[in-house]
């Protein structure tokens, strides 16, 4: 093993170490990893400015400002609070309709807020028609995860593997193109919590309320990777202001118009609709940096560092090679399943960026070495890196309905578990169908 292999190997163990102890920003961790990276030269300057200046990178800053601009303007809390009217009628069937809707929409948006705005409202609706919240918070979480797996901008790891595999010489992947295997795994998994996650989640405890202020605050010091900022971004009820609801859904929509027809990359939409925002006045530019969400964006772009790290050494390589040489043998379909269920494990004790970066490089070896389209590969990196419920402190949108709630840590491995078993079934049953080897 050469020198940059062995400080490489060393950084990446440190970071992993870091980010499972959790005591520490997982941006600071990953930055701090690639700042090791150059201080001992084993990446060059011109090697890691590419990280910080992705078309991922991009993408997803231009698509945080344009989320944030329809949050401020009040629309995404007047659709809550109308889907709460209604749920107020038509009791439990109501609730579930709710949570389908925050589904449908982590589908395009930002979870986190949804959940927000979501989870109090679900709360108040449950009890006043005589049912616990445990029934329905912790779906609300899961469902909103899968729904984000449903399109390519749904979630910040879908685009960090599109855009690393098309680094990688493979054809980036179009905005819908995942949305059919996604959808079976969202439709699966949301009939077993409809079905059997009410009778896993076990009796509510009582005790006193849990504010999403307070839930906010507790998410972010249990787990930093996935803070979204400042818990007052997203506090009380924000007034409707009709005029920049239009606007920020009209840019939202033609900038989706757009990059669905290949008109535009994702990135110069988003980009774009971000800038027409703020010339508007829809938003200012002191508002689009406050949503910008820049904790996330280092993570992602010190983790990709340490991904170049590994393949600048060759020990990604190396690596990659032991991997191909275990599972020669296996079919292209039991290699599926051991590439998703390998993510699976990973991404319930690493942050999703992470697990993207460690695992899109193999993904598309394995695929070569099989001499397969890498295509259903990394479709199953997307979805396993986002499908993985069996703890509590995966997702920030588990901690906050963790906190209100008021669950244990083992109702979410009662109820996780079995999702993440089910949702591996449908995904390696389903990626094929849409993507064939």
């Amino acid at each position: 093993m050469t020198l940059p292999q062995a400080i490489s190997l060393a950084v990446l163990l440190l970071v992993v170490a870091a980010l499972i102890q959790g005591k520490v920003r997982a941006d600071v961790v990953a930055l701090s990893g690639a700042a090791v990276l150059l201080a001992t030269g084993t990446l060059r300057p011109a090697e890691v400015q590419g990280a910080f200046a992705s078309p991922a990178i991009i993408a997803l800053a231009s698509l945080f400002v344009i989320a944030y601009a329809m949050e401020i303007s009040g629309l995404l809390d007047l659709m809550i609070r109308m889907g709460g009217r209604l749920c107020a009628r038509i009791g439990a069937a109501g609730i579930w309709i709710m949570i389908v809707f925050c589904g449908a929409a982590s589908a395009f948006l930002n979870n986190t807020p949804i959940v927000v705005l979501a989870a109090p409202v679900v709360r108040d609706v449950s009890r006043s028609i005589g049912a616990s919240p445990r029934r329905f918070l912790m779906p609300l979480s899961y469902v909103t995860v899968l729904g984000g797996c449903c399109t390519l901008i749904g979630t910040s790891t879908n685009l960090l593997v599109n855009d690393m595999a098309r680094s990688g010489g493979q054809p980036a992947f179009g905005l819908f193109e995942i949305t059919g295997p996604a959808l079976v795994v969202a439709a699966v998994g949301g009939l077993y919590l409809l079905l059997f996650g009410a009778r896993l989640m076990g009796q509510d405890p009582g005790g006193e309320d849990v504010t999403m202020e307070a839930a906010l605050k507790t998410s972010e010091a249990r787990h930093a990777d996935v803070s979204v900022g400042d818990p007052r971004l997203f506090a009380g009820h924000r007034p409707f202001q009709p005029r920049k609801a239009l606007a920020g859904l009209a840019v939202f929509v033609g900038v989706v118009a757009v990059a669905a027809a290949n008109l535009a990359p994702i990135a110069a939409a988003a980009f774009t609709g971000a800038v027409v925002l703020i010339l508007l006045r829809i938003i200012t530019a002191e508002e689009a940096y406050s949503g910008m969400r820049p904790e996330i964006l280092l993570l992602i772009a010190g983790m990709v560092v340490i991904g170049i790290a590994l393949d600048v050494t060759g020990l990604a390589a190396a690596s990659t090679d032991a991997l191909i040489g275990v599972t020669r043998d296996l079919s292209p379909f039991w290699a599926l399943v051991l590439l998703y269920g390998g993510t699976l494990f990973l991404t319930e004790a690493l942050s999703n960026a992470t697990v993207a970066v460690l695992i899109t490089p193999v993904a598309v070896a394995l695929a070569e070495s099989l001499g397969v389209s890498p295509r259903p590969f990394l479709v199953a990196v997307m979805i396993a890196a986002s499908a993985a419920f069996a703890t509590p402190f995966g997702y920030q949108t588990n901690v906050l309905v963790y906190e209100m709630g008021r669950y244990s840590y083992m109702d979410f491995v009662r109820v996780g578990l079995p999702l993440n078993l089910i949702t591996w079934a449908a995904a390696v049953l389903a990626i094929p169908v849409f993507f064939p080897f």
